[in-house]
């Protein structure tokens, strides 16, 4: 079998086979040890509530309502991130400048930030929005403006030698060179909006998925509880690869692409 053929399968063999000695080993564990199911449920309860909740109507309400939290809190998180972390690039003395503030503002623990959001926004979604945006904003402005800095001036005297404005030279040369930057950020960022949003419903919330496992901790129902982080994960991963697909098709000519085809992953 040749080796790109076995990139190939390795995802569709490994991942299968671990969940598989997972959820053998979580159901000997509660057997053998004969755990209160309250505290740690067997996966058998669990994957009755999950098959439960996907045939009810009340989840998918609550996981529109989230989506729409992580969505739009990541879309706010890309426009200001780029901005400012070209911005910043390009402008070293308001990058030395705006540097305490920004790291002040990711260091300050984000759940602090929840009651003061609820006075400003309400209980709704802006809240959630704000907080997802919060999280997600970091990674991408600290990667623009690596990106940004990592231009080879080669580049930029070759754009000169050419008489290309200096709107030419950011659209034609910087802003590719930033691609790889922006969706590095991005798959690190679509991870923290997420945890965002959930973290703000968790809280603040009365509706959405979030609310949903407060409710089933608060009703002392441990399946429900770990049917719903199930479910979050599986959206989880689906809004990393959704960001990992969009890297692909925008540049494919880029060595963390290319490279993995070449592999045949």
């Amino acid at each position: 079998m040749s080796r790109s053929r076995i990139f190939r399968l390795l995802p569709w063999l490994v991942t299968p086979a671990l969940v598989i000695v997972i959820v053998l080993a979580w159901h000997l564990i509660v057997t053998l040890l004969n755990v209160n199911p309250f505290l740690f449920p067997p996966p058998a309860s669990v994957g009755e509530k999950f098959v439960g909740l996907l045939t009810g109507a009340q989840l998918w309400g609550h996981t529109l309502t989230t989506l729409t939290e992580i969505l739009a809190g990541f879309a706010i998180a890309v426009v200001t991130g780029v901005v400012v972390g070209v911005a910043l690039g390009k402008l070293p003395w308001l990058e030395v400048s705006l540097r305490p503030l920004i790291v002040i503002s990711q260091v300050a623990p984000k759940v602090a930030f929840i009651p003061i959001f609820v006075i400003w926004f309400g209980f709704g979604l802006t809240s959630k929005v704000v907080l997802s945006a919060l999280l997600a904003f970091f990674p991408i402005m600290l990667n623009m403006l690596l990106g940004v800095r990592s231009v080879e001036q080669g580049h930029r005297e070759v754009m000169r030698s050419l008489n290309a404005t200096r709107a030419q030279t950011l659209l034609q040369l910087e802003m590719r060179s930033l691609q790889p930057y922006l969706f590095a950020g991005m798959e690190v960022a679509i991870v923290l909006a997420t945890t965002g949003a959930i973290v703000g419903e968790y809280l603040s919330g009365s509706e959405g998925l979030g609310f949903m496992v407060v409710s089933s901790m608060n009703s002392l129902d441990a399946a429900m509880t770990f049917a719903l982080i199930l479910w979050l994960s599986l959206i989880g991963l689906a809004l990393y690869l959704v960001v990992n697909e969009l890297k692909r098709f925008f540049i494919p000519w880029h060595e963390s692409v290319y490279g993995l085809r070449n592999t045949g992953a």
